[in-house]
């Protein structure tokens, strides 16, 4: 397998990318070049999925590599009441947690119906199945990738690809850690929310990817994952 994992410089994709390392060959982008070096990889692409230009060349990246198994992980969070919403950063979280899935799910397919295997997994979050007050562009595009994973998975499951969302929690990462310091509640008071109060690890994910990609889950499609402690099911 040629595997694909994007926003992999930190957090959740770095672990996913230690992860699979074991299961194919990692190829990884982000912006950090540095933490991309570090993990190795049979090779790595320095990109801002938000630029339009570096898109379509990270596009071109997918195809010389022939992946056949994309994470689309990297995302970008957002903290704002609706009407204080500007353009800017509209254009931007679509950009990067819509726009750049969609893309690079475009550029991926052809080889993985040439191939009749493929696996699709694009990282959610559960404010994407719940809604999150003040988060709307983040629930919002989070929101898009569930839908897009049950239109797709079902347009391409006759050729062996799978297509599927984990919607992670809380999780233990820096952007959860900012993601608190930008909200209206302390850590306290977000796990008292949380049935199992706790934070998701990043290992949790990584595992679940690694699973999701298997032979052994190849029934497994156009499915919404939630790992989320207990969160999506109530308090």
């Amino acid at each position: 397998m040629n595997i694909l994992i994007t926003g992999a410089s930190k957090g959740i994709g770095n672990v996913i990318a230690q992860e699979l390392k074991k299961c194919g060959n990692i190829f990884v982008t982000a912006r950090n070049e540095k933490a991309l070096q570090e993990l190795k990889p049979a090779g790595y692409f320095l990109c801002d999925l938000a630029n339009e230009y570096e898109l379509a060349k990270l596009g071109e990246f997918i195809v010389e590599n022939r992946i056949d198994v994309l994470i689309n992980n990297a995302g970008e969070y957002i903290y704002s009441d609706i009407d204080k919403t500007t353009m800017n950063k509209l254009n931007h979280i679509v950009a990067v947690n819509l726009k750049a899935p969609i893309y690079l799910i475009n550029k991926a397919v052809p080889y993985m119906k040439e191939k009749k295997f493929g696996r699709i997994i694009n990282i959610g979050s559960i404010s994407g199945v719940m809604g999150e007050a003040h988060a709307g562009l983040y629930s919002a595009t989070k929101s898009g990738l569930i839908g897009l994973s049950k239109a797709v998975g079902l347009e391409l499951a006759e050729y062996g690809i799978t297509v599927n969302t984990i919607n992670p929690g809380w999780v233990d990462t820096e952007l959860g850690k900012n993601s608190i310091n930008e909200s209206d509640f302390s850590q306290e008071e977000i796990l008292d929310c949380i049935p199992q109060r706790r934070f998701v690890e990043p290992k949790e994910i990584a595992a679940l990817v690694k699973y999701l990609i298997s032979e052994e889950a190849k029934g497994i499609t156009g499915q919404s994952i939630n790992l989320c402690a207990g969160l999506s099911v109530g308090i």
